[in-house]
């Protein structure tokens, strides 16, 4: 088992060695998305938010 390597793995490794300019833009979108930095402020409001108590059927229109 410790030599398998799945199709879709193969798959993707024979994709990026095609494309090696792909690893450079999947880091960037990385950078983009997930691997910024927040301010402490950024975080609280954000903490605070998600505690909230939320109604449980939003949908209803006689829901108050």
């Amino acid at each position: 088992m410790a030599g398998y390597e799945s199709d879709h793995t193969r798959f993707m490794r024979e994709l990026l060695a095609k494309n090696p300019e792909w690893v450079e833009e999947q880091k960037r979108g990385r950078a983009l998305w997930w691997d910024r930095k927040t301010s402490q402020a950024e975080d609280i409001d954000a903490f605070t938010e998600g505690r909230k108590a939320h109604c449980g059927y939003p949908y209803d229109v006689n829901f108050k």
